[in-house]
């Protein structure tokens, strides 16, 4: 037996992600918010970096304010007759005009306390809606609810027949067809065959399959139909717009973009950061002879923080050079709407910036914009095309499903549209597409397939 003890010398290239590095992309892929709230936790932690609200940077008493500044702060439909000075005191959150979302579950305890009951009966209920879930359904059965909290059968049917009677109609029940079938009893309907079918039909309803339903129950197909439209009336959701504590998120636009005269204008929120700086005081301390330890620390919080407002700025230009090559592509969407998108990818905007895709993926993850049409996200404006004779120009996915929904918007629900008409359609308008893809456009809108459709 040999052993082989020789060395070799290989090469081979790998790429080291520092701590600064991952910090880096960490900072970039964070949404305004998100940034925000680490910024505010970085502040408290590291003692060398101070920060000032930015209003308090957009003018001194001495100092005039640049253009770009002043555009900053333009009135966006009536910039030409504005003081463009701001007075901090008068700065207005906002956020004080958005309303608070009330509770499911404080609303459902608002109504116990109301109603004429002890207060044994009443703070069982309380015990109910504690175990309420998200979507409104209660999540006990009889048995656990009398195990729990040692009650009577009959006390316990009591409190969950109050709970059931509250609104939002349908709250409280254990599942989907107790859900419906308490909002048809609300409705005053008494009609049995509506209930057999929420008991024993609900699949042939999603897929409109009214003859069978019709042939079971000895009923007219339009019949059934009428009773598969009361059923799809109905909630099955009961916790549908009230606050469940899981859908709370902010958004805040990254950037404006405001067209004055011809010209557009990407103006930076910056007013939601603080202003970074080093406090003078620790760079003092490196400078005279003090303790090693002491120095030791305050040089690391000052690469910590120096780096952190590097990191930060570069974020800003990034999305700012991001932002400039979609503005450039997409002019004829800022300037006549969402009909006039075309297609654009990540690997379009990274070859024209000579950066990676993943880059631009992180620099518009969760990231908005601000347009005179609102809102937007930014991912919205990527979209993929499809070959099209139209000026010899690829048309935006994006623009065939909007041609794909009106088509069925319009169609006699009598005859719905097949995906293969859809297709013919299609390629009547010059759109490069086959059947398969227009099934795949139609399910990614939501929209059942034609014999799904069909109305008696």
């Amino acid at each position: 037996m040999n052993l082989d003890f020789s060395l070799n010398l290989t090469q081979e290239q790998k790429l080291v992600m520092t701590q600064q590095m991952q910090l880096s992309i960490k900072l970039l892929q964070m949404s305004s918010f998100e940034l925000e709230q680490y910024i505010e936790k970085e502040v408290q932690e590291n003692p060398v970096l101070d920060a000032k609200d930015a209003y308090d940077n957009v003018k001194s008493k001495n100092d005039d304010i640049d253009y770009k500044q002043l555009i900053k702060y333009l009135e966006f439909d009536n910039y030409s007759h504005h003081n463009y000075t701001r007075n901090n005191e008068e700065e207005v959150s906002p956020f004080i005009f958005i309303s608070e979302k009330k509770s499911l579950k404080e609303y459902l305890k608002e109504q116990i306390r109301d109603i004429e009951e002890n207060d044994y009966i009443k703070s069982i209920c309380f015990y109910l809606i504690e175990n309420i879930n998200a979507k409104g359904y209660l999540d006990m059965d009889d048995e656990e609810i009398m195990d729990e909290i040692n009650i009577s059968r009959d006390i316990e049917n009591h409190a969950v027949k109050i709970l059931q009677s509250l609104e939002p109609y349908g709250v409280g029940a254990r599942d989907l067809k107790e859900c419906l079938r308490i909002q048809v009893i609300k409705k005053g309907i008494d009609d049995t065959n509506i209930f057999i079918i929420i008991d024993k039909y609900l699949e042939l309803i999603a897929e409109n399959k009214y003859n069978i339903i019709a042939k079971e129950l000895k009923i007219d197909v339009k019949e059934a139909q009428k009773y598969g439209d009361t059923i799809k009336s109905l909630e099955p959701k009961p916790s549908r717009g009230f606050y469940t504590g899981e859908e709370t998120k902010y958004i805040i636009p990254d950037a404006y973009i405001k067209k004055i005269d011809d010209k557009y204008y990407i103006i930076m929120n910056d007013d939601l950061l603080p202003k970074l700086s080093i406090n003078n005081m620790y760079k003092d301390i490196i400078n005279e002879d003090q303790d090693k330890n002491a120095v030791d620390y305050v040089k690391e919080k000052l690469n910590s923080a120096i780096f952190l407002i590097k990191s930060i700025q570069h974020r800003k230009s990034t999305i700012y050079r991001v932002l400039e090559k979609i503005l450039e592509i997409q002019r004829d969407y800022f300037d006549y709407g969402e009909k006039h998108l075309k297609p654009m990818t990540l690997k379009n905007i990274a070859d024209s910036l000579e950066m990676h895709e993943s880059t631009i993926s992180r620099a518009i993850r969760d990231k908005y914009i601000y347009t005179n049409s609102g809102t937007i996200r930014i991912k919205d404006l990527f979209t993929l095309g499809i070959s099209s004779t139209i000026n010899g120009e690829d048309v935006s996915v994006n623009l065939i499903k909007r041609y794909i929904q009106d088509l069925i918007d319009n169609e006699d629900r009598k005859k719905p549209l097949s995906d293969q008409r859809i297709c013919d359609i299609l390629i009547q308008k010059n759109m490069n597409i086959s059947r398969r893809t227009v099934a795949k456009y139609r399910e990614e809108l939501g929209i059942k397939s034609s014999k799904g459709r069909k109305r008696f």
